[in-house]
């Protein structure tokens, strides 16, 4: 985290931030929505309980502080730190004592940002000496507001990274978010739905926290900035459960610790619904626990061969880090550009994209899968309509296809001679090789528009659909001949042939082309013995 801070913040050293030193006092401790918009009229009149620093569950505080300007030009006050303010409000004193600025500002107050997704005010000064008085009002804080000051033109450049970060990482957000949608609406799967949830939660959080709701769509409210968050954690559950298949029978502790997080995270949203100043708080104890699930689940499972799984951990790991860094911090010490939120916003923008490679790996093998089994399906269909021995398509293929035979198509019954003889003399295996030879020969000879179909035994069937008989007997006596010269010269074949507008039905044609099959046999026998 301390590299990517450094590569962010390099090229800044022409700008010339100034921390004010100062003290934090307590106003008035969270007490719900009177605390809200009652600034004090003069802070400096009053002595008020002092603090080391501003707590996290929210409440109102005073910070005072002196410093000198040695040059005058216009200047910026603003937070380091964090951006996570609900109302702030500078009051500037020279050395008389005598007011010279009021600047306020925050999140839930409508006023226009001079600076872009910033809560810097700008304030023309003379070289002297000052008192500035920081007032801040919030429900909550994501980490401490620490004031400070910088002459304008060193702000303007300094703060272009940070918000060129923000647009940037929510711009992805945005597209993957509506991408997944997309997906989880199409294919009706738990994982992008869950990841789009997420993914959206952490694109309100994050647009809330670092003012891009509220410089661009007028939104106020800090809850954007807690909420979301909490329900993001639950879909992140939901999703590392649905993404490495976790279930009750094959990883049974995985997954009733899944549900009893997933049973904390709810309480957690009721509470931060019933103790808004707590909601922040308790978001940080969301992403811990949704952190070390999802790590335990990637090793885990990882152990058990799970690709996925293995992937998962190359993001979850980075993810864990990185997160762990950004909610256990409160500042970030000679670090001004940058905010906490920031740090934050690049580490979910970083397992975003991560997690995106992991679902596009999981894509590819679901594809990948299918087309195996579509194959698989092929292949058994494929055996299931072929003859084992000839690979001619069988009885079955044969019927099928003869249900889509036009009207002046023809249908040939083959039946061919010799195979008891070779069987009988030579073996089995010589009348397989008598079945082989004229399979192959005759559908040479028939060519790729004509099928020769083996319905059992030394039955076959010849479909045309232009009727083109005569071609049928013609490859069928080269077949023979073929079949001779290989050593098979005791075999012969008789035809029949039948048309389709012949008959009323399969049944009659099928009758019709065996009975002139059976004439054709006869009638070579005779002309044997003659």
């Amino acid at each position: 985290m301390a590299v990517i801070i450094a590569v962010l913040s390099a090229g800044l050293a022409q700008a010339s931030p100034q921390s004010i030193e100062g003290d934090w006092s307590l106003v008035r401790p969270y007490g719900g929505a009177q605390s809200h918009h009652q600034f004090l009229a003069d802070p400096l009149h009053k002595k008020y309980s002092h603090v080391d620093a501003v707590s996290l569950t929210g409440g109102h505080y005073l910070y005072v502080a002196s410093f000198e300007i040695n040059k005058q030009q216009a200047y910026v006050f603003d937070f380091k730190n964090t951006s996570t303010i609900e109302y702030f409000r500078h009051q500037l004193y020279d050395q008389q004592g005598r007011e010279v600025a009021r600047l306020e500002g925050g999140i839930g107050r409508q006023i226009e940002n001079p600076f872009f997704l910033r809560h810097g005010r700008s304030v023309s000064l003379a070289p002297g000496k000052y008192v500035l008085a920081t007032q801040v009002i919030s429900t909550n804080y994501l980490a401490i507001p620490e004031p400070y000051l910088q002459d304008q033109a060193g702000y303007m450049q300094a703060i272009k990274r940070g918000n060129a970060l923000t647009l940037f990482a929510l711009g992805i957000f945005c597209g993957l978010g509506i991408y997944y949608a997309v997906l989880a609406t199409s294919r009706n799967r738990s994982v992008e739905a869950m990841y789009a949830i997420f993914i959206a939660g952490n694109f309100i959080y994050n647009s809330a926290a670092l003012l891009v709701l509220s410089d661009l769509f007028n939104l106020h409210a800090i809850y954007w900035v807690s909420m979301p968050v909490l329900v993001s954690s639950m879909a992140y559950m939901l999703f590392v459960i649905h993404l490495l298949e976790i279930n009750r029978y094959q990883h049974r502790r995985l997954y009733y610790t899944g549900v009893a997080i997933l049973v904390v995270m709810g309480v957690f949203l009721l509470l931060a619904i019933a103790y808004p100043n707590w909601a922040l708080q308790l978001c940080r104890y969301e992403v811990g626990l949704f952190l070390c699930f999802g790590l335990a689940a990637a090793i885990r499972l990882s152990q058990r061969k799970n690709a996925t799984a293995k992937r998962y951990f190359i993001a979850i790991s980075l993810f864990f880090v990185c997160g762990i860094i950004t909610i256990s911090l409160s500042k970030l010490h000679e670090q001004f550009d940058l905010y906490i939120e920031h740090l934050g916003l690049l580490s979910v923008a970083i397992e975003v994209v991560l997690l995106a490679l992991v679902l596009s790996f999981q894509f590819s093998q679901l594809r990948k899968e299918k087309e195996e089994a579509l194959e698989a399906l092929g292949m058994t269909e494929k055996v299931a309509n072929s003859d084992a021995l000839t690979s001619l398509p069988n009885r079955y293929a044969f019927v099928k296809a003869l249900e889509q035979m036009p009207m002046h198509g023809s249908m040939t019954f083959i039946d061919l001679d010799g195979l008891k003889f070779y069987n009988d003399h030579y073996g089995h295996a010589r009348g397989d090789a008598l079945l082989v030879s004229f399979a192959k020969h005759y559908q040479h000879y028939l060519g790729s528009h004509l099928v020769l179909y083996r319905l059992g035994g030394d039955e076959f069937a010849v479909l045309a659909h232009k009727g083109e008989v005569r071609v049928v007997e013609q490859a069928l006596q080269k077949a023979i001949e073929s079949v001779r010269l290989e050593g098979f010269e005791f075999s012969g074949a008789s035809a029949g042939s039948a048309y389709y507008y012949e008959a009323e039905n399969i049944t009659e044609l099928m009758q019709l082309a065996d009975e002139r099959m059976y004439e054709n046999k006869r009638s070579r026998q005779l002309a044997v013995t003659a």
